[in-house]
């Protein structure tokens, strides 16, 4: 969550009535929704129907294409989203008199990670999480502080949001879990060698050592490994590693030599070949190129 960092959130009111729906194509950005009073029906273009009741909470990390409706199916034409800044009156479906059926907090976030991308095809397309009171807390400060003018409230949104992703990913855990980090974590003989990963870049690890942090052998960890988390071991690592080259080379004043030794590469120029070939561009132009988009215009 660090490397993604969330940013430019959007939060909102919908609530709906009687026949009501709405269809959108492929977002992209991540989305999340909280069911504070009633029953609605979500489909997210490859999965099969939910029926999301009060206190669930669904989080779309790249947001595909999905339509939103009420217990009774209508046919709603889908619609480009877009960008848009949070509102604070309610949004309201179908019926518009009358007390409403359904009471959505809605909203998105951009990340601000050049490899978001990585990042995110690591977590579940759809993560649906039921009855966390922690969740329906942070839910509920929320929409407090989306439909307020108080100080600092960008601020305030942005680290609620945070903190909505993280528990939600924590309660999306498990045996049962899609092909990811968050299942590669929740193993017992595979989170082991992913924290010594994260923790140890510097070090050179070989796949006998990753093997042995969790008790098993080359080869029974590398099917492990590539099961649960959806690539084999060694590549999961130098991605990682790149990953963290590019957010060091976009955010720290430092040569191509010194971001190497920091991921690992003891020699500049392998780092600089693995990283042209991960990234299309050399270490060099990546951080120029960083550093041109972030200068004032």
């Amino acid at each position: 969550m660090a490397l993604l960092r969330p940013t430019t959130v959007s939060a909102k009111s919908i609530s709906g009535a009687g026949r009501w729906g709405v269809s959108y194509a492929t977002f992209g950005h991540p989305s999340f929704c909280a069911v504070r009073e009633g029953r609605c029906r979500l489909t997210v273009d490859g999965h099969p129907p939910l029926t999301l009741e009060p206190d669930d909470f669904l989080l779309l990390p790249a947001t595909p294409g999905f339509t939103l409706t009420g217990l009774t199916p209508v046919s709603v034409p889908r619609q480009v989203p877009r960008a848009a800044a949070a509102v604070a009156d309610e949004v309201r479906h179908g019926r518009r008199s009358g007390p409403a059926e359904v009471r959505l907090l809605g909203g998105w976030c951009a990340f601000d990670s050049p490899d978001a991308a990585l990042l995110v095809s690591l977590l579940p397309r759809v993560v649906h999480v039921r009855g966390v009171e922690r969740l329906s807390v942070l839910v509920r400060v929320l929409a407090d502080e989306a439909v307020a003018q108080r100080p600092g409230r960008d601020l305030m949104l942005s680290r609620l949001v945070e903190a909505l992703l993280i528990e939600a990913l924590r309660s999306s855990t498990g045996p049962d879990a899609p092909p990811g980090l968050l299942r590669g974590l929740t193993d017992p003989r595979l989170a082991p060698a992913l924290r010594h990963m994260h923790q140890q870049l510097t070090r050179r690890w070989t796949m006998a050592e990753l093997a042995k942090t969790g008790g098993l052998s080359r080869s029974a960890f590398f099917d492990r490994f590539s099961q649960a988390v959806g690539r084999p071991p060694m590549d999961y690592l130098q991605q990682w590693r790149l990953t963290v080259a590019k957010d060091l080379l976009r955010r720290e004043d430092l040569s191509v030599s010194e971001v190497a030794a920091r991921v690992g590469y003891e020699v500049a120029t392998s780092f600089s070949t693995a990283f042209s070939r991960h990234v299309g561009m050399s270490p060099r132009a990546y951080a120029a190129q960083a550093l041109s988009r972030s200068r004032p215009l």
